[in-house]
């Protein structure tokens, strides 16, 4: 069997199908050094905020950084980075719009839609096409990291993500909640049966700072951080707070001006770090 043909099929090993005839896609990566996608499996954790810090902390250590918004039916990325305009048709392709301050390229559904007001309502496979379409069809020019904004959920689209795009791996973004966790791990499963590796896991809303003495309060409960860190064997990228100028910012589109330390430029470095490591070692799994 080819390696290439049936990494990350679900019936690897119990297939009898000729590889040489198979329907199933090979993974490709253009020209990109690095490729991450960043995934929670539910809503609500604030996956698309950590996708824009990181693509912001990469741009700022120098890096030349793409987002593809993979989400096709809630996409917010454009929002939240100010992004607006079609992509630009050319005879190779589309060319994506900018964001203003850092020139992040962006590709995603909103930038297609009149009224962004109007729902998506598109069955499975005509997500997963256009996801694909995305990825074939842009033109990324000189952008040497990408970043994938992944939908909630274990199915069609994330599934067509890690078939279609050879991803360096994958970041889990969790909150404290218990619930958040459990269905976060689902997640983490469906990554290690598509055998894609696991970069790194970030804990958002981890806390807040009371802004008279600075006493650390956590509103969703204690931490699970380092619990899932250790079961997983895998690296605790960040502990984000519960931070009011993110939300107001990215409200109003200008995400790039926030400024809370080094925070997102420390997270953007841990993450190439794993994916550098990820090339020779293998992800985490439960132990």
């Amino acid at each position: 069997m080819s390696d290439n043909k049936c990494k990350g099929c679900p019936s690897q090993g119990s297939c009898d199908q000729d590889p040489a005839t198979c329907s199933m896609p090979v993974p490709t990566r253009g020209r990109f050094k690095h490729i991450v996608a960043v995934g929670s499996g539910k809503g609500g954790v604030g996956k698309s905020s950590v996708a824009a810090l990181l693509a912001i902390g990469l741009s700022r250590l120098g890096h030349k950084t793409a987002i593809l918004d993979a989400d096709i039916t809630g996409p917010s990325i454009p929002s939240m980075l100010g992004v607006k305009g079609m992509p630009l048709g050319v005879p190779t392709g589309l060319v994506p719009p900018t964001s203003p301050l850092l020139g992040i390229k962006v590709m995603s559904m909103t930038l297609f839609m009149e009224d962004t007001s109007k729902p998506v309502v598109w069955r499975g496979p005509l997500i997963g096409n256009v996801i694909g379409q995305f990825w074939n069809n842009t033109e990324w020019g000189d952008a040497e990291i990408l970043v994938i904004d992944l939908p909630p959920g274990t199915s069609d689209a994330p599934l067509t993500v890690m078939q279609t795009i050879a991803l360096d791996g994958v970041i889990m973004v969790t909150t404290p909640q218990d619930l958040s966790v459990r269905i976060v791990e689902k997640m983490m499963h469906m990554t290690k049966l598509m055998d894609v590796p696991l970069l790194g896991i970030v804990e958002n809303m981890s806390y807040a700072l009371c802004p008279h003495c600075g006493e650390r309060w956590e509103l969703f409960g204690p931490s699970h951080l380092e619990e899932v860190r250790s079961r997983w064997d895998i690296p605790a990228l960040a502990s984000l707070p519960v931070d009011k100028e993110i939300t107001t910012l990215a409200d109003s589109g200008r995400l790039e001006e926030y400024r809370s330390g080094d925070e997102p430029e420390e997270m953007a470095a841990r993450v190439l770090s794993a994916a550098a490591s990820a090339v020779t070692t293998p992800s985490g799994g439960p132990r």
